[in-house]
């Protein structure tokens, strides 16, 4: 007989408070990055715009960089909401279209999140560096997961080792191959330095936009990211090889026996023409 588990408490009311608190500093704060970008980030000012001193605010964040590691951990987390959205409104279609969605929802959430974005990727905010392993890395990684699983769905670690890529230098190679995951496995360095490729190729291409670059091509510019993707992907699955075919077993019965040909037309074109030229 199994002892039973106990029900999981729910949270007293101060919890509550705590809670609703954090979440409306952190919606102020990024009120705040929308109107100002994120270097114009303010404790002082988040306060005021919620009735609070900046002491009342350490209560739930005892400094910046606490905010600020809640801020880009909030946004990673709502960029990767945007993208797993997108691919699972694509969830009846093939593997190529649904990385196209998730490459398609990260670029429309960057275009409509503009300050957001840049507080992730833009410049670095002065004297602030995330904490290892923390938060903002683990947000990072849900989202890197969504473009890994979808680029390489329906591919055996095999035939990602085999992968046709540079040469890697004994040093990167050892570098990547614990760095992803790949079912019970980690992913094997080519697919990871393709991968890597891929992501810089697509990310460059959304900053240049997100950040006022390519205004240029104007309205054409869903279009050519569209375009710069499919090509990305099929040029990555070119360098996969397919699935070893089996090798169809011969008979006793066939060995030495050499199958009949089909007469076709030219062969009889050949045959006529022969004919002819004799006397």
């Amino acid at each position: 007989m199994f002892a039973e588990e106990p029900a999981t408490a729910s949270p007293s009311l101060r919890q509550r408070r705590r809670a609703a608190a954090i979440r409306e500093i952190v919606e102020a704060a990024e009120h705040q990055i929308a109107e100002n970008g994120p270097h114009a980030l303010s404790l002082r000012a988040v306060a005021r715009s919620l009735g609070m001193t900046v002491q009342g605010l350490y209560h739930y964040f005892p400094n910046r960089d606490a905010l600020v590691t809640a801020l880009v951990a909030k946004a990673y987390d709502d960029l990767a909401d945007a993208v797993t959205g997108a691919v699972e409104a694509a969830a009846d279609e093939p593997a190529a279209r649904r990385f196209l969605a998730a490459a398609e929802g990260y670029r429309r959430w960057a275009v409509t999140h503009v300050e957001r974005f840049q507080l992730l990727y833009g410049a670095p905010l002065r004297h602030y560096a995330a904490p290892a392993e923390g938060p903002t890395t683990l947000a990072m990684r849900r989202l890197g997961t969504v473009f890994q699983r979808e680029m390489f769905d329906g591919y055996t670690t095999a035939q990602l080792a085999a992968a046709d890529t540079r040469a890697l230098s004994p040093a990167l190679r050892a570098h990547l191959q614990p760095l992803f995951a790949h079912g019970s496995d980690t992913m094997p360095p080519p697919a990871s330095a393709l991968l890597l490729g891929a992501w810089g190729h697509m990310h460059g291409m959304v900053v240049l936009e997100a950040f006022g670059h390519t205004s240029f091509i104007g309205e054409h510019q869903a279009e050519i990211f569209r375009m710069a993707m499919r090509d990305l992907l099929e040029d990555i699955h070119r360098r996969i090889p397919a699935q070893p075919s089996k090798t169809a077993v011969r008979t006793p019965s066939q060995e030495g026996h050499r199958p009949t040909r089909t007469r076709t037309a030219a062969d009889t074109d050949r045959t006529d023409t022969r004919n002819r030229r004799r006397p």
